[in-house]
């Protein structure tokens, strides 16, 4: 079945005007109407997709306000009953759930793990029951220490369906950074592997595992997924295994619970330059309405089993420490075939190979692959080419995030799957002429099976979706629509619903000008609040500390006369690593505890165009020299507190870290400074404590500039 793929925004528009009587001549047009009559278009997103609910809602927005705002009031909801609609008609078409690989599975040849919608349905169900048998009710937290296989999607899921909170961490984080996260919640259940392999290392994780359960007082159950077969001696913990075996009467007549459009999903963090990390909580519905928005009409991502995009093999590569792992297993709300992978994308530390990836995308069939943007320049780097990674022309579509994606890396991938599609082109004419009444059954057939949509023609360029946003709303306010233009380092549009604009230092809205990213109207998934903040403190500061009422991010963007975006890099002092933003606090916090280090100060030099580069600078006690031994204690330290996702680029011995009066590290002046910026522009020296150690600093710049 060859599948015409309208694009989605398109269909959602045509309906528009079949059954509401709207039209528009442009996308800014639709845009301009989606952030103006808020109400007229989330109630569109909802009809459109059909949403459920035992109950009428009283309005769409009833509290027009930011923070605070309260969508869809009197509605109920329940993020796993969007995702069980899908079971019996995906499953009657044939496709499963979710397609899963591990570094050993694909190492092997072997295909790859298919989860069919029926049984995700019952595995959820079988565990859900036993949550509930443990006390589990809504509101509850529940934690997880899970990498990114099908197991952790049934645990989501388990515990979505029953109203508890869901909260998890990836298996490479240490127990310090872990526990900063998981104390704040006290999580009642705790849900972990014994350990992963990654980048060809098998990480046992036992001792992490039995660490964290003598840290959370908390807990009252433990369920332990047995990834590695190792021992974790934890009294009355249960087997993941065990807990969703389940297959009874009660399993088979399982349903969800029917909960308040806000009430709570899931709890994800977001470091800020100070303090514990932001336990940030979303809720069912608005989390539910925004991915779909995003997903479908902006990601283009289908629905597998509908004949416009039958046969949709989505893939989004990510870590479950980073929101794109909740973007990945949101395909499911729309009955999307979802391909995750458990596993270092670039290969092992000692053998380099960021092919990997790309043959799990041609095993799978893969039709949207995503990753961040540091993957595809990586890619790049390394100069690999595509054609030796197996059949990717069932790829249409990419799409980055984490980071600028730089026009060379863009250019680079538009360039491999335009000559992998010439290749294919070849080979079917010469096919075409050797058997002109078609080829004999097999030959042609796609590597992930023989029901997925049709490649894009030779002619047509490969589709970049290139999207911006972020953990704190699990969205994102910048990225792709089929039917714009697309220029190489340039995100398409201002998604709809998302009143973004980029502001200078007056306040005022900028075009063609590089600004702050803000936005001034509500999203239904803007956080609920943060977990125990008492008076909303924290999630005020951290959004809404600039200007009152208007959501600041934290990026530097630019919009052109166009309507397309360009983002710049962060414009405050949060690490962004590889697409995982971390706190620098928890970076000091890991050095400073070092009797060797006096002071600590780590700036992120993330900008377009640029390799990203992490220096650490640091003071150490008297008579001490950074020499090897200490260089590699401080990246263990990182390592080991954090990930090794946070080790520096380099490390410098600095006599001072830069302060103000009050004693604040001056993190954003310096890596203004180091982008480029004047000295007199970026800091007040009558503000510092110690302003004369900027001449370190002013050196330090000038010689970055002078050696590029």
């Amino acid at each position: 079945m060859r599948a015409p793929h309208t694009p989605q925004i398109r269909l959602y528009q045509n309906w528009l005007r079949e059954t509401r009587g709207q039209s528009f001549d442009s996308y800014d047009a639709l845009w301009r109407w989606s952030i103006t009559d808020l109400d007229a278009f989330w109630q569109s997103v909802w009809d459109y997709f059909d949403l459920q609910s035992p109950t009428r809602h009283s309005a769409v927005l009833a509290n027009h306000q930011m923070p605070g705002a309260t969508w869809f009031p009197g509605a109920q909801f329940n993020y796993v009953h969007q995702v069980f609609r899908h079971v019996d008609k995906a499953h009657a078409a044939g496709f499963p759930a979710l397609m899963s690989h591990d570094e050993k599975s694909l190492a092997d040849g072997r295909q790859p793990d298919a989860l069919s919608w029926p049984e995700l349905r019952r595995q959820v169900a079988s565990l859900a029951l036993h949550l509930q048998a443990h006390g589990v009710a809504p509101g509850d937290r529940v934690a997880a220490y899970l990498p990114n296989i099908p197991e952790a999607a049934v645990a989501f899921l388990a515990v979505a369906s029953i109203g508890g909170v869901w909260s998890i961490c990836a298996p490479d984080m240490g127990t310090n950074a872990v526990l900063d996260r998981f104390r704040q919640i006290e999580p009642k259940v705790l849900i972990a592997c014994d350990g992963v392999t990654y980048g060809g290392r098998v990480l046992d994780r036992s001792a992490v595992v039995a660490d964290m359960h003598a840290a959370l007082p908390s807990l009252q159950h433990v369920i332990i997924h047995s990834h590695l077969s190792a021992t974790v001696s934890i009294a009355e913990s249960a087997r993941f295994e065990r807990a969703t075996a389940r297959n009874d009467a009660e399993v088979a007549a399982f349903e969800p619970l029917w909960l308040p459009f806000d009430h709570p999903l899931w709890i994800v963090y977001s470091s800020g330059t100070t303090g514990l990390p932001k336990p940030i909580v979303h809720g069912h519905g608005g989390t539910v309405i925004v991915a779909l928005a995003l997903k479908t009409l902006h990601n283009d991502i289908g629905c597998s089993y509908q004949p416009n995009s039958w046969g949709e093999h989505y893939h989004w590569y990510s870590s479950t420490g980073w929101v794109m792992w909740n973007a990945q297993i949101s395909g499911l709300l729309n009955g999307t075939t979802c391909c995750i992978y458990d596993g270092n994308p670039g290969g092992s530390k000692d053998k380099p190979d960021w092919t990997t990836l790309w043959r799990f995308a041609a095993k799978m069939g893969v039709t949207f692959f995503g990753a961040g943007a540091a993957f595809f320049a990586n890619c790049m780097k390394a100069g690999i080419d595509l054609a030796d990674c197996g059949d990717l022309t069932k790829v249409r579509a990419l799409g980055t995030t984490g980071s600028p994606l730089s026009a060379e890396a863009q250019n680079w991938g538009t360039d491999q799957f335009q000559r992998l599609r010439q290749t294919a082109s070849h080979e079917a004419a010469r096919l075409g002429d050797q058997f002109p009444d078609g080829p004999p059954p097999g030959k042609l057939a796609p590597s992930g099976g023989s029901e997925v949509r049709e490649a894009t023609s030779v002619g047509e360029s490969i589709w970049w979706c290139n999207i911006s946003g972020g953990t704190d709303f699990a969205g994102a306010f910048i990225g792709g629509n089929r039917e714009l233009p697309q220029v190489p380092g340039e995100m398409q549009c201002r998604l709809l619903g998302c009143a973004v604009e980029a502001w200078n230092e007056a306040g005022q809205p900028v075009v063609n000008e590089v600004g702050e990213l803000v936005c001034t109207q509500p999203i239904p998934s803007m956080p609920l609040y943060f977990w125990g903040d008492e008076g909303n403190k924290r999630y005020l500061s951290s959004y809404f500390d600039m200007y009152p009422n208007v959501w600041r991010h934290g990026d530097w963007l630019k919009v052109t006369p166009s309507g397309s975006c360009i983002i710049y890099g962060r414009s405050d002092a949060t690490i962004n690593r590889h697409g995982l933003r971390m706190g620098t606090s928890e970076l000091y916090s890991a050095v400073e505890a070092l009797p060797e280090v006096l002071d600590a100060m780590v700036v992120d030099l993330e900008y377009l165009g640029r390799d990203s580069y992490m220096p650490l600078f640091v003071v150490l006690r008297d008579g001490l020299v950074l020499d090897a031994a200490i260089r590699d204690r401080l990246n263990t330290a990182i390592k080991t507190a954090l990930s090794p996702r946070f080790v520096p680029n380099d490390i410098f011995q600095v006599p001072e870290i830069p302060r103000t009066l009050s004693g604040k590290k001056q993190e954003l002046p310096i890596k203004k400074l180091l982008l480029g910026q004047p000295l007199e522009k970026v800091v007040n020296k009558d503000a510092m404590a110690n302003p004369d150690c900027l001449d370190w600093y002013v050196a330090f710049a000038q010689s970055r500039t002078s050696a590029t």
